[in-house]
């Protein structure tokens, strides 16, 4: 139950049947909620004025003002009033038009009580959320970086040993999927060290026949655009923290020298004749399944252990959900203002999709999905198409309603398949998806008729 429901949320009813009222604010004092209703869009707007509630369920058929027109006015008052629209079959297409427009949900007729509810709910988990997200900010220790978040249980212990070996000087070696952060989490560990200076080698980025040069010296030259002899970035890195990322794609040549300077901590500079000393952290990090690479005489044995003394798996982002909604407060407002120079909002279907998207990409997807979104955007407030790049249709209800209707399928099947689809989106994770549908586990159980329903 959410900490509204807890504290009794406060909801305004407002149609035009005053049978239609009374119903629905005698259920929903039943169901817990603190509940008014009044018959005419006027009264409510008098209603707000005069009191704060937490949500305006109003009816879109209205003689005297439209649902839309309501939310429209109520907005003006209060631009963070929560409005559901509850509309008929035939009015769909205009309620999805209000979600555009700031309209937090909608519930179609006819509907049960038991749907309303779950509707309202999601509302105000999703409003609570967003609080959630704002909090969320003053707990995040790593302020200064934009992809590091650590709400969730995974990450959290990631951080946490993170915090912990940052002081030591053995090498780190990081791994994970492409785009899960793992430079996110290097550089949160070299801020904890205290060293000088963090330089990163992006070992997949540079032609083999450079690596070594960079590394170990740049001289002046052609290929490497130098005007003169400058240390290598090793002895650039002294005292401080050496990155060296896609260590995978490292050639097999050049490893046999990196060993060498990590187990004497002394380099000779390509071309020298004497050793330099170098106190350099060294921190890996790969995408790449390095003990196959190893098994398949292309990484180096010794190398890989010399390189997995400390190692870190950054999980990926489907496996922490919890971290998708802070990621996107804290990227959103930085996208926006570089690529459009104001605030955009998200719809709540947008946000239901942002979780239940599967991410393969990890949090680099996810600041692309974004920065599209961002651009395409029509209105100032994002939409799921503008997040998937094409309509979607189970956020786009009235034309698969429609040809359920035409076949004549019932609504418990309709029901049944939208939570598998669900189900498929989050691999099964019966927790995240009764979230993203806005029931309790239990409820979700009972829907599909689970033998396992917890007691």
């Amino acid at each position: 139950m959410s900490a509204e429901k807890t504290r009794r949320a406060k909801i305004l009813v407002v149609d035009d049947d005053r049978a239609v009222v009374d119903y629905l604010v005698d259920e929903l004092d039943d169901a817990g909620y603190v509940t008014a209703g009044v018959t005419s869009p006027l009264q409510a707007l008098e209603e707000i004025e005069r009191a704060d509630f937490d949500l305006v369920v109003a009816d879109v058929e209205m003689p005297e003002m439209r649902g839309p027109d309501l939310m429209a006015a109520i907005h003006a008052q209060r631009p963070l009033q929560l409005v559901l629209l509850i509309t008929a079959f035939g009015s769909i297409e205009l309620a999805t038009r209000a979600l555009r427009e700031g309209a937090c949900d909608f519930v179609a007729k006819p509907f049960t009580i038991e749907a309303l509810t779950h509707a309202i709910e999601r509302a105000l988990r999703e409003r609570q959320l967003r609080r959630e997200i704002v909090r969320l900010r003053r707990l995040i220790e790593d302020d200064e970086d934009e992809t590091l978040v650590a709400h969730s249980v995974a990450m959290r212990k990631v951080v946490d040993v993170a915090r912990r070996i940052a002081r030591a000087s053995s090498t780190v070696l990081l791994t994970g999927e492409s785009g899960v952060g793992k430079g996110a989490v290097a550089a949160f560990i070299h801020r904890e060290s205290g060293r000088r200076s963090l330089v990163q080698v992006n070992c997949a980025a540079l032609p083999a026949t450079l690596i070594e040069s960079e590394l170990f010296r740049r001289p002046p030259g052609r290929l490497t655009d130098a005007r003169e002899d400058r240390p290598g970035l090793i002895l650039e890195a002294r005292g401080g923290t050496l990155l060296l990322d896609e260590i995978g794609e490292m050639p097999i040549e050049v490893q046999a020298t990196l060993l060498q300077a990590l187990e004497t901590r002394r380099v000779r500079p390509v071309g020298g004749t004497q050793d330099v000393e170098v106190d350099v952290r060294v921190i890996a990090a790969t995408n790449r399944p390095l003990e196959a690479d190893v098994r398949q005489g292309r990484f180096r044995p010794d190398l890989y252990h010399r390189l997995n003394v400390i190692r870190l798996a950054i999980p990926p982002l489907r496996k922490r959900r919890e971290d998708v909604l802070p990621l996107v407060d804290r990227l959103l407002p930085r996208i926006c203002e570089r690529v459009r120079g104001t605030t955009l909002g998200l719809s709540a279907p947008a946000l239901r999709w942002l979780l239940a998207h599967e991410w393969p990409g990890n949090v680099r997807e996810l600041a692309h999905v974004l920065e599209r979104a961002v651009a395409l955007a029509e209105h100032d407030t994002i939409l799921v198409e503008d997040l998937a790049g094409e309509p979607v249709a189970i956020e786009t209800p009235g034309e698969s309603l429609r040809e359920a209707a035409e076949r004549g399928i019932p609504l418990a099947e309709v029901e049944l398949a939208y939570i598998r689809r669900v189900l498929e989106r989050v691999d099964g994770n019966k927790a995240n998806a009764a979230r993203i549908l806005g029931i309790d586990r239990r409820t979700l159980y009972r829907k599909l008729g689970a033998s396992d329903e917890p007691g």
